[in-house]
């Protein structure tokens, strides 16, 4: 009877830690999120980015879709930059289906791009796996 109870103190002690990790873990913003939030154009765009599910062709930081090509550092590429990107929205090519995106929808777009190639670059060859899983990237 008493080995019962010295697990459940155990395991309730063992429960509570990791709900207080978990908190502490998970609920500040870090300094990084707090360093680069996106504009109201920006946040209208990644709306339209979400709705239109744009990820499932296109990759941004390498997460998505490989159908398309990714769109992390599409504004600061000397060769295609924002307007080039902004071309496609409407007409498409290939697998990119046509959109009938406003002049403002292609903005709110473009500038939800130029923003995310604006925290960092991909591939980040020069990321840093800590101790505790998380990675430390390097930002623009």
């Amino acid at each position: 009877m008493k080995q019962k109870h010295g697990n459940r103190l155990i395991m309730g002690i063992l429960l509570t830690f990791s709900l207080i990790y978990s908190y502490a873990l998970y609920s500040g913003e870090t300094a990084q999120s707090k360093k680069h939030p996106l504009s109201e154009i920006a946040i209208k765009g990644q709306e339209l980015w979400q709705k239109n599910n744009c990820i499932s062709c296109h990759q941004i930081y390498g997460l998505g879709g490989y159908l398309g090509p990714d769109l992390t550092n599409i504004a600061s590429n000397p060769k295609k930059g924002i307007q080039y990107a902004k071309a496609f929205f409407n007409s498409g090519i290939k697998a990119m289906p046509k959109f009938n995106f406003s002049e403002e929808e292609k903005n709110q777009l473009a500038t939800f791009l130029k923003e995310i190639d604006e925290t960092g670059y991909y591939p980040n060859k020069k990321a840093e796996i800590k101790s505790n899983g998380w990675v430390s990237i390097q930002y623009k």
